[in-house]
């Protein structure tokens, strides 16, 4: 699937003992949860283009044809869009999340999200992005770890600059399903303890970040912002 709608809800850890406590309740929950992955990431985002045209001409020679028409589609009719590439597990990726919430692209609960993996290098795909007129609006860095319990994906990682933080996400493909599932989320959050990182706090914490990105990029290094 070139597109769909990812609901994820983020919850801040912090220390490590609490990533442990976690890892312990999802097992009392749910004894069969696997974990599917554990890896290095490197995220770059970006700043919105000046005109989304560009950004197509110079993306689309890159991506395989079946992905070239969800791109387009996506970028035509998206409200507000986030541009990243990552570096995870052996693949480079282009990622674009568009927010179909009140909440922004970057962050939001409820969003539509493209991803193609293409034939590059990260610097590679970087300059290309680049040269479409958008600029670095930051660089990140985590250690992820992926479970998978039902249909629920759980992503425990340490990001620089924000220490542990938790992600609980449903893929799904109708905007019909994003209420329902979003409060099957918040319950099963609700049984381990756990709640959402407001959008208001995850805000200050992304506008701080992105303003000092240098400094925790890469590195163990944290902040907390209230």
């Amino acid at each position: 699937m070139s597109s769909h709608y990812e609901i994820e809800i983020k919850t801040l850890l912090g220390s490590k003992e609490n990533a442990e406590k976690l890892r312990v309740g999802l097992k009392k929950i749910d004894p069969s949860l696997a974990l599917t992955s554990s890896h290095s990431e490197l995220n770059h985002y970006f700043t919105e283009p000046k005109s989304r045209k560009q950004l197509l001409d110079a993306i689309l020679p890159i991506l395989p044809t079946e992905k070239q028409v969800a791109l387009s589609k996506l970028l035509t009719d998206a409200k507000t869009i986030s541009i990243r590439s990552r570096s995870a597990r052996g693949k480079i990726l282009f990622i674009v999340k568009a927010s179909v919430d009140d909440h922004t692209s970057s962050n939001g609960v409820s969003r539509i999200e493209f991803e193609s993996a293409v034939e590059k290098t990260l610097d590679e795909l970087d300059k290309i992005l680049l040269s479409a007129g958008l600029t670095y609006q930051a660089k990140w860095s985590r250690e992820r770890e992926e479970y998978k319990s039902g249909n629920t994906n759980i992503c425990i990682d340490r990001n620089a600059g924000y220490g542990y933080l938790a992600e609980f996400e449903r893929l799904i493909d109708s905007d019909k399903e994003i209420a329902s599932v979003k409060k099957e989320l918040e319950q099963f959050m609700g049984k381990l303890g756990l709640s959402e990182l407001s959008q208001e706090r995850l805000e200050r914490m992304f506008a701080h970040y992105n303003a000092h990105w240098p400094e925790y990029y890469g590195t163990d290094k944290i902040f907390t912002i209230e």
